[in-house]
C-alpha cells in the first residue's frame, strides 16, 4: 500500500505542476513570457550570480550547523559544492526537490550514516520553510489587504504541509509506543536529531538567523527580476507579493519550481492592482535568474564526474599489476 501510494505521489505531484504551468501558458499572451527573457542581460546575470553565491553560502552554513548538531561531519567545500549541485538539479528536474534528495543520500554515504544524513537535509530544508511560512503569516496579519485571496490560499497550503507532517509524527508516536516497531525507533531517532539539530543553544539561533538571511537573498533576487521587467512599485509594497511567490514554490507540486509560483504570482499581482500579466512576467524572470544563480552547480557536477573517473578506477599502474603477477608466478613456482 505504501509503495503504491508513493508511486502515485511521484506521478501526481509533477503532473499537477505541469497542468498548472500549462494553464498559465495557455491563459496569458506570449508577451508575458518573452518580456521576461528580454529582461535578462549581463547586469542581471551578474546580480543573479552574486546573490546566488550569497544565499548558497548561507544555506550551506545552515546545513553544516544542522549536520554537526546531529553528529555528522560536513566540511565547508563539500557543503557548498553539494548545495550548488542540488540547486541546479532542483531547477532542471521535476518536483523541485530531487537535488535535495541526491544531496541527502550523498552526504549520508559520505558521513557513514545514511539515515542521519537524510534527516539532516530534511531538517535543514524544513527550517528554511518554517521561517518562510512564519514570515508570510506575519505579513498576513500585518498587511491583510495584500495577502487575502491568493495569499491566504498559499499560506494555508504551506502550513498544511507542516500540519500533515505533524499528524504523521503524532500517529507514528502513538502506534510505535504501542507496538515497539522499527517505525518507533526511526521516529525516536528523528525526534532526537530534530532536538539536536534545531533546538539547542548552539544550533537554534544560528539556523533561524541563517534562514532569515537566505530568505532576504531570495527576495532580493525577486526584486531584481521585478525591476528588470520594469516594475517600479516601491519595494515595501512588492515584498508581500514576492513572499507569496516563494511560499507557492514550496508546494511540492511543481516542475523545477515552475507552475504554482507563476499562478500565485499572477493572482497576487492582479489582486494588488499591478496586473496579473505583470506578475507572470516577474515570476518567469525570477525563474530564469534563479536558474542562472544555480549554474555553478554545473561546474560542480563536471568536477565531480571527472574526479569519480579517476577515483573509481582502482588506480593501480601497469607496473604495479606486473609486480603482482610476478609475485604470484613466483609463489606458484
Amino acid at each position: 500500500m505504501n509503495g503504491t501510494g508513493g508511486r502515485w505521489s511521484r506521478i501526481v505531484r509533477p503532473t499537477v505542476g505541469v497542468a498548472v504551468l500549462a494553464g498559465v501558458v495557455w491563459w496569458f499572451p506570449l508577451e508575458a513570457f518573452t518580456a521576461a527573457f528580454g529582461a535578462v542581460d549581463p547586469a542581471t546575470v551578474a546580480a543573479a550570480l552574486g546573490i546566488g553565491l550569497f544565499t548558497t553560502l548561507l544555506c550551506a552554513a545552515r546545513w553544516i550547523l544542522v549536520a554537526r548538531g546531529v553528529g555528522l561531519r560536513l566540511p565547508w567545500p563539500r557543503a557548498v559544492g553539494d548545495y550548488y549541485r542540488a540547486l541546479l538539479l532542483n531547477a532542471v528536474l521535476p518536483a523541485g526537490v530531487l537535488g535535495d534528495v541526491h544531496r541527502a543520500f550523498s552526504h549520508g554515504r559520505y558521513a557513514g550514516d545514511l539515515a542521519r544524513g537524510v534527516r539532516a537535509v530534511l531538517l535543514e530544508r524544513m527550517a528554511g520553510q518554517v521561517v518562510l511560512a512564519a514570515t508570510c503569516a506575519v505579513l498576513l496579519f500585518t498587511l491583510p489587504a495584500a495577502l487575502l485571496g491568493p495569499g491566504l490560499l498559499a499560506v494555508a497550503a504551506s502550513l498544511g504541509v507542516f500540519a500533515v507532517l505533524a499528524l504523521v509524527v503524532a500517529v507514528g508516536w502513538v502506534l510505535g509506543r504501542r507496538h515497539g516497531s522499527a517505525w518507533w525507533r526511526t521516529l525516536s531517532a528523528t525526534v532526537a536529531d530534530t532536538r539536536a539539530g534545531l533546538f539547542t543553544v548552539s544550533t537554534g539561533p544560528g539556523v533561524i538567523l541563517l534562514s532569515a538571511a537566505a530568505l532576504a537573498g531570495h527576495l532580493t533576487l525577486f526584486l531584481v527580476a521585478a525591476r528588470a521587467v520594469g516594475i517600479a512599485v516601491p519595494a515595501p509594497a512588492l515584498l508581500p507579493l514576492l513572499v507569496l511567490a516563494l511560499v507557492a514554490m514550496s508546494v511540492p507540486a511543481n516542475v523545477g519550481g515552475w507552475g504554482p509560483r507563476e499562478a500565485v504570482t499572477a493572482l497576487a499581482f492582479g489582486a494588488a492592482g499591478l496586473g496579473a500579466q505583470a506578475g507572470v512576467t516577474v515570476s518567469v524572470a525570477y525563474g530564469l535568474l534563479a536558474l542562472v544563480a544555480a549554474l555553478p552547480g554545473g561546474l560542480v557536477l563536471v568536477w565531480r564526474l571527472l574526479r569519480v573517473e579517476h577515483v573509481e578506477v582502482p588506480g593501480e599502474h601497469l607496473h604495479q599489476v606486473r609486480q603482482k603477477i610476478t609475485a604470484l608466478g613466483g609463489r606458484g613456482a
